[in-house]
């Protein structure tokens, strides 16, 4: 048994400590490795900021639900004829040009919550992100899209009338 344990325990390489002279030696041979190394981490620190910063402008289909019974204006992005097959009660259809110009046709809505979505949440990520750029503080995204809002089994109006 000692045996054993001296085998496991008894002189290990990785528990003995890295004298600064071996890192400045490690660096200088393997600087490539080093240099993409903390290239990755940059890569990964970025992705990690920028994900947590449109998760925070991102509402799942229950936290969109609360918006609207609070007078949020839901706005749908996707083409006509999906949104006459079903949308979120309430919804306005517009397109991405209109979007664009979302600062003149929706400027009484800029203090009100706005919700955008679209089929799969991938549109309406950069949708909120543009109406923030045009002053609408409340600007949030339907997190997983109509997708998310049918997989929780809630309910769609139907017909092209948009609300408003």
């Amino acid at each position: 048994m000692s045996a054993i344990m001296r085998a496991l325990f008894g002189r290990c390489d990785l528990l003995t400590p890295l004298r600064m002279d071996q890192l400045v030696q490690y660096i200088q041979t393997n600087h490539w490795l080093v240099a993409a190394t903390a290239a990755v981490i940059v890569l990964v620190l970025v992705f990690e900021i920028r994900a947590r910063a449109e998760g925070l402008a991102a509402v799942s289909p229950q936290d969109a639900i609360r918006l609207m019974n609070r007078g949020a204006v839901v706005i749908d992005l996707r083409p006509a004829e999906q949104f006459a097959a079903g949308h979120l009660s309430g919804a306005r259809r517009m397109e991405g040009e209109q979007l664009l110009k979302a600062g003149d046709t929706l400027k009484k809505y800029k203090q009100k919550p706005l919700i955008v979505y679209d089929e799969s949440g991938s549109a309406g990520t950069s949708a909120a992100r543009q109406l923030k750029a045009q002053g609408f503080e409340h600007a949030f995204n339907l997190r997983g899209g109509l997708a998310a809002w049918r997989s929780d089994n809630l309910p769609l109006e139907k017909g092209s009338k948009a609300g408003g």
